[in-house]
């Protein structure tokens, strides 16, 4: 996925479930700042408390994505939900956000036998809070 468009969260989480994914939500509701935004990321990506809170960091960590639960899984499914309050309120950080995504899945992308990374938008009503799961 080169871009990031709106999708419907529910199909896609169950079958990237089906077919043995790693999924994780990043839900920004109520996030209004890169603090709050790097917490979120910190969170729901279960990033190491090495893991630097800035963007370079925060790059580097998708790149690498060894500390994921079921990092052997078949693939990795990132629905980022209730985005869209951010994105107003923050619109250059969402920017840099959104790039920081598109270049982890690019980067996957070019991993030869590695899981694949893909970042969905959702809207948060299509499916109820979930912990990371392997089909």
């Amino acid at each position: 996925m080169t871009t990031l468009e709106p999708q419907p969260l529910g199909p896609a989480l169950a079958a990237a479930e089906e077919a043995g994914w790693t999924t994780v939500r990043l839900d920004l509701d109520g996030v209004r700042s890169k603090a709050e935004l790097m917490a979120r990321c910190r969170e729901a990506l279960f990033l190491p408390e090495w893991v630097g809170r800035n963007w370079d960091a925060l790059a580097d960590a998708v790149r690498d994505l060894s500390w994921l639960p079921d990092a052997g899984a078949a693939g990795r499914l990132v629905a980022v939900t209730s985005w869209r309050a951010y994105a107003a309120a923050r619109p250059a950080e969402w920017e840099t956000l959104r790039e920081i995504l598109e270049e982890a899945v690019d980067f996957w992308r070019e991993q030869e036998g590695a899981p694949m990374l893909t970042v969905l938008l959702a809207d948060a009503a299509d499916a109820p809070r979930r912990k990371p799961r392997r089909g």
